[in-house]
């Protein structure tokens, strides 16, 4: 039986280029102008997976996000223009358990581009996913710091010459989610350095950074260049740029952004930042994590790590919402504990 999608958008040209791209899948489709719509036609028939617009008249699509995740759980997959207004929006919607999103098709796109193939790529993972794992919430986490004096107070007397370990997690579909549970999972009294590469453009990842820091009692912050890594404290990678380390000649450890693609689909890269970390500490001080996501990115460094004598932990099938990253790195050897990720969680915030 052919997958159904649901195509949510209130531009007829965005709902014809949608439907265009994925014809090629041989998906049945069918189309809503609002959000309204979209709620009926989703409970109604059960789609594999519902691309949903965010601004648009009668019901806009947060709200129909909320509405279908209460009524009948589907893989939803936010359109959104990609701008910095719009980036808190679809974290909302991802609160509100919308799996990833895409960049809205431009209106003067001709032929097969990029982001042809990532939306290609996402309909089609996402149609994968079973309904259990979708994950349902009802209200978005309430985004307020857990204790009321300052959060690890700036000790000036710590540098990055203390660091005794590191831990560096990659995700990207499904895995905004999972680093929010981790940034406010961890207790104050936390020592160690936590590094993460997830998968998003530029626009978004000040604003997710912001959002951590909201809810951990860590400080969260967004990478820049030449930012010293203090122990105690949480870093996302900068959207649209690689996250490396780098030694100073004083030794302290700091970032080092690198502008140039390279050889990686992702931009920051998981590979990137796991392989830089072995020129600046043992890898007996490194613990690699690689959670939920399409394709293989982290596979690669996660394999480096484990061979040089640093520990990794990879996402099982179980609990992973596209078990794609972790399973490459899993069969090419470079996991060194497959596990959960409660599990994983636990083995993070209780680290020795």
């Amino acid at each position: 039986m052919a997958k159904k999608v649901l195509i949510v958008d209130d531009s007829a040209l965005v709902r014809k280029q949608l439907t265009d791209m994925i014809n090629e899948l041989g998906f049945e489709i069918d189309t809503a102008k609002n959000g309204q719509e979209a709620v009926d036609m989703a409970t109604a028939t059960q789609y594999d997976v519902i691309t949903m617009d965010i601004n648009m008249p009668v019901m806009d699509g947060i709200e129909a996000v909320r509405q279908i995740m209460a009524k009948k759980p589907t893989a939803i997959l936010m359109v959104s223009s990609l701008t910095t207004a719009d980036a808190g929006i679809t974290m909302d919607a991802l609160d509100l358990g919308a799996i990833d999103y895409i960049s809205k098709p431009g209106t003067m796109n001709v032929g097969r581009t990029e982001n042809t193939e990532s939306i290609i790529q996402k309909v089609k993972s996402l149609s994968r996913i079973p309904t259990r794992r979708l994950k349902v919430r009802k209200t978005p986490p309430k985004r307020e710091r857990r204790v009321i004096p300052p959060a690890n107070p700036v000790n000036e007397n710590i540098t990055s010459k203390d660091i005794e370990k590191i831990v560096l997690i990659g995700s990207s579909t499904g895995g905004p989610g999972l680093i929010d549970q981790i940034c406010s999972s961890v207790p104050q009294n936390y020592k160690y350095p936590i590094c993460i590469v997830q998968h998003m453009p530029e626009q978004f990842t000040s604003s997710f950074a912001s959002r951590l820091n909201r809810s951990s009692v860590l400080n969260v912050h967004e990478t820049k260049n030449n930012m010293e890594i203090l122990p105690g404290n949480i870093y996302v990678a900068r959207g649209g740029i690689h996250f490396m380390f780098s030694k100073k000649s004083s030794g302290k450890i700091v970032v080092r952004e690198e502008k140039s693609k390279g050889k990686s689909f992702f931009q920051p890269s998981v590979d990137y930042m796991m392989n830089s970390v072995l020129d600046v500490l043992k890898p007996s001080q490194v613990i690699g994590v690689l959670l939920t996501g399409i394709g293989d990115d982290g596979a690669e460094g996660m394999v480096n790590i484990k061979k040089a004598g640093g520990y990794t932990l990879g996402e099982s099938e179980s609990s992973a919402t596209i078990y794609g990253m972790p399973k490459v790195a899993f069969d090419k050897g470079g996991v060194s504990e497959q596990l959960d990720f409660k599990q994983i969680l636990n083995k993070i915030i209780t680290l020795k």
